[in-house]
Order: C-alpha cells, then structure tokens, then sequence
C-alpha cells in the first residue's frame, strides 16, 4: 500500500473529516485550534480553539462539531515524537462545542450531564436524525482515575444523556451502516464494543452484566483509538503503538493490521468520489496520510 504525506508540521493532529474539495479539516490538541489541510499541503486555520480540540464531526447545519477535552493531556517529548501523558492538576473538565466553518466562531454547548462534568469528550458521530454519539474518555492524572462513559446529544441544546457510564477509557465511536449498532473503542482495554441500538440514541439488549458485546480484544500492548467504519461494515480503529489502522470483522474475532508510519495513528476517515480515499492522522509526527483503501468507507450523513 503507497502511503502519501500530505501535509507535516501539525501540532498532534486528529478528528479528519474529508470534505469535497479534497481538503481535510482536523483539529490541532495540542496545538488548540481547527485547521484545513488544502490537497498540496497547506494548512489554513479555521478557528483557535482553547483546551484540547480532540475529536470532530460535520453536522446537519454545516458547522463541525468538536469534542473539546478540556486540555486533557500533558504532552511530553520523547526522542523527537510528541506524546500525551497524564492529566495536569489545573485540568477541571471538557465540553462539547460548535464550529462556524466561515466565520470560526467558537460557541460551546454541553460541559455537563445531569449535574456533572464532561471530563474528557473524544469523539463524535451523527446518526440520520441529526443527533449525535459522544465519547468522554474520563480523566486520569497519574493517581486517580474519573471513568467515561458514552453520551447522546441534539445540536440545539435540548437533550444530552448517559447512555452507558463506568467506562474505562472510551475513545473512538462510529455507527454500522445500518446504524443499528454502535462501536465505542475503548483505548486502555485495547478492546472494541458493540452496542445494539433499538432507535435512535435508545440501547437495545446487551448481553448480560455487560457492557455491550465485546467484538475483539487485541493482544500484546496494542491501545485504540479513534475510528471509522466501511460501506461494508468492518471498522477500522487507530491503534497506538502498534501504529497503524486494525480492521475489526464485526461478526467475527478476525482482525487486519495495516501499518502506518506513526506509533501514535490516532484516526482515520473516508473521502472522494468512490470513498476509498482514506487519511489517516499520524499524531506524533505531526503529519497527515493519505492512501488508497482496500474497500470503500462508509459515508456519513452530514458529509460535505
């Protein structure tokens, strides 16, 4: 597989969303703001946005809605590689924010449920209606640990809700295509959740004392990521360390691994005219990939 750099040079990297002019728009965690990567590299950026941009999802209005961790991460450098570390004292919580895309107004929605904090929200998918899938990946600051969990929200403020709490580190989340289940990658577990879906932002039945239907583990110290699925309906997690994107069968154990060259591929999404051009997020170099699919990703409702 030929593996393209279209773009270096940005400050840890995530949340691609591929747009019809060819251009990716990404967030910038560490480097706090919203960015358009042009097809010849250029980066543009569309709005400054304080804390821990993370991850991203165009909406039904056309703006890009973020999940802002709140400056989650303590990033460190090592051997000349970016790297998140734990949370840092002053770190109180996250939000859920809204994104002009042409005048880069910034205005923030959610920063609690039910009287408590969002503590670190990651990543984000919308279904057919219009609401939207969150994960908040919980806080750990080297000591203690806050636990995440998996929310659904409405872009017009009137309803955020805990679907599943007591998660040990929710990550990635996308929806089948037939958006009858929902994938939550959890990153410290290395483990890939599914979640059957009885209508819109409503579990169905799990199976029991669980929480959901574990898909696959992955073995060794392999940690997941941010995800995307395909047409098809396999999903292709990021995977941390052994860096690259793991394609889980979603009706089988059976994983593919296809090496990118970052230990810290932190996303992946799908683009052009037949969505089988795919980016992928290379966070601690700092660049963005770009290569041709095997198979065709899944397009998502509110693509540009």
């Amino acid at each position: 597989m030929d593996i393209e750099v279209v773009a270096e040079g940005i400050v840890f990297p995530e949340g691609p969303i591929a747009m019809a002019d060819g251009s990716v728009i990404l967030v910038e965690i560490e480097g706090q703001r919203l960015t358009r990567v042009l097809p010849d590299g250029t980066l543009k950026t569309i709005a400054e946005v304080q804390g821990g941009p993370n991850g991203a999802a165009l909406g039904p209005d056309g703006a890009v809605y973020v999940c802002n961790n709140g400056g989650r991460f303590d990033f460190m450098e090592i051997d000349g590689l970016t790297f998140p570390g734990p949370a840092p004292d002053w770190h109180k919580g996250g939000s859920i924010q809204r994104v002009d895309i042409a005048t880069g107004q910034v205005t923030t929605l959610f920063t609690e449920c039910d009287g408590r904090p969002l503590w670190a929200p990651n990543d984000i998918v919308f279904d057919r209606t219009g609401g939207f899938w969150f994960t908040d990946n919980g806080r750990n600051n080297g000591r203690t640990i806050e636990l995440g969990g998996l929310y659904y929200a409405k872009i017009d403020g009137s309803e955020i809700r805990p679907v599943r709490r007591g998660m040990i580190s929710p990550n990635g989340v996308g929806l089948s295509p037939e958006e009858d289940q929902v994938y939550v990658a959890d990153t410290a577990l290395g483990r890939l959740w599914s979640f059957a879906l009885k209508a819109p932002g409503e579990l169905g039945a799990q199976p029991f004392r669980q929480h959901g239907r574990v898909v696959s583990n992955l073995q060794g110290y392999q940690l997941v990521d941010s995800l995307a699925v395909e047409a098809g309906g396999k999903i292709c997690v990021a995977t941390l360390m052994n860096g690259g994107i793991t394609v889980f069968n979603p009706n089988s154990a059976d994983v593919e691994h296809i090496a990118f060259p970052d230990a810290m591929s932190t996303n992946i999404c799908f683009g052009g005219p037949d969505m089988r051009d795919a980016w992928v997020t290379g966070s601690s170099t700092g660049k963005l990939f770009k290569t041709r699919w095997p198979r065709p990703g899944l397009k998502l409702n509110f693509s540009a």
